[in-house]
């Protein structure tokens, strides 16, 4: 791809501080947790979902609250926001004088890009890559669906109720099967990941590059949420939250009751307080899943909700969006922090349990990517991946 840079008057600059809006910066900077936790239990345990198989104690709280709250619930709040800095980023160029063909060639080039850092970030550290999927579905975006009008984009709320009717119907698969249940208890188990059970890095290299390309087919399905995302920008809904207060009720509560509702069945069997067949297991893991997405919205709306109820930027939120804004590089950095800390064939922490050590981890490596970005805020400095992303788009 050419990296030369458009001409100077065919597009804005970097967004200053007083341009961004702070919900979708706060967002990012929160979610990135979830995202830890996920992610730190998947290398701890060197597979997924990340959970202990046979949990005593606390352990079946952090199992419980893992599997209801996190798993499969976190990337859709960034597939969500992705559908919106698409349309952000866009608007920002129109509002600059860039032509219509400028701005598609600016969307296009960034997500390139992703895709490449994408295929960087699979092969050197962590398989369970978005940034490559991200940059898939942001091409079929910038194509198909950007410039179409506010008509067309109601598809897209159509699409989302026939999403609730299919999470009742698998609910509905899924209460069926723990009814019929009578095989023997079937714990919770984790499926391997190679590349995380890997004794070296070159061993592990490799077996990423046969892992990655499957885990990026199977997430590009979620351009419906990323869609949602480009309906909810073209609103400017988190930009002016406190207009919008009844619509982001209406999602909050609807979008976590789904998505809790559809996962707490699979996050009692991960504590050992539900004991069903394995056919049960499999079928509360498949609405675990669909009604996940579901979480996107959810908290989305939530915390629009927050930020349209807070009267000041405190400290703490300050920090979080510093985060938010450089949420590449934060995510980024999580992925080396797991390689250095948990892999087998570097420190291999072990503080006496998987799932806490996961969990601490996970928190650890959080607070610190958010004190590094509030002390690169004060500076005054973008994320390095955020900084070189720009370079080579422009």
């Amino acid at each position: 791809m050419s990296t030369t840079s458009l001409p100077a008057a065919d597009h804005r600059g970097p967004v200053t501080r007083a341009e961004r809006a702070l919900a979708p910066d706060l967002i990012r900077g929160a979610m990135l947790l979830l995202i830890g936790l996920a992610n730190s239990a998947n290398f701890a345990f060197a597979g997924q979902p990340g959970v202990d198989s046979t949990p005593h104690g606390l352990e079946r709280v952090l199992n419980l609250l893992k599997l209801t709250f996190v798993d499969a619930r976190a990337y859709p709040v960034f597939a969500v926001m992705f559908g919106y800095g698409l349309v952000q980023l866009a608007r920002r160029q129109r509002s600059a004088g860039a032509t219509t063909g400028t701005v598609r060639k600016i969307l296009l080039k960034r997500d390139g890009w992703l895709i490449a850092f994408g295929l960087l970030h699979a092969t050197l550290l962590y398989f369970g890559d978005f940034l490559g999927a991200y940059g898939i579905v942001g091409i079929l975006c910038t194509l198909v669906l950007l410039n179409r009008g506010d008509k067309f984009h109601r598809i897209v709320l159509g699409i989302w109720v026939f999403e609730i009717l299919y999470v009742l119907f698998t609910g509905f698969q899924a209460v069926t099967a723990m009814v019929n249940s009578s095989g023997p208890a079937a714990p919770l188990t984790n499926s391997p990941n190679p590349s995380l059970a890997a004794g070296s890095y070159g061993e592990s290299l490799v077996a990423r590059l046969h892992e990655y390309p499957l885990h990026t087919a199977s997430v590009i399905g979620f351009v419906m949420v990323v869609w949602l995302g480009i309906w909810a920008a073209r609103r400017q809904i988190l930009e002016n939250p406190a207009t919008h207060r009844r619509l982001l009720t209406r999602v909050a509560v609807a979008g976590l009751s789904i998505t809790i509702i559809g996962g707490l069945p699979l996050a009692l069997v991960g504590a050992g307080w539900l004991h069903v067949d394995a056919a049960a297991v499999d079928s509360l893991s498949y609405l675990s899943h669909v009604s996940g997405m579901f979480g996107g919205p959810g908290y989305v709306a939530l915390f629009g909700l927050l930020v349209a109820r807070l009267k000041s930027r405190t400290l703490p939120v300050q920090a979080i969006s510093a985060l938010g804004q450089r949420s590449l590089s934060g995510y980024l950095f999580q992925s080396v922090a797991w390689m250095v800390l948990l892999a087998p064939f570097t420190l291999d922490l072990d503080l006496g349990s998987t799932a806490y050590t996961a969990a601490l981890v996970a928190l650890g490596v959080w607070l610190v990517s958010v004190l590094g970005a509030y002390a690169m805020s004060r500076r005054s400095s973008r994320g390095p991946a955020e900084t070189l992303l720009r370079k080579l788009v422009y």
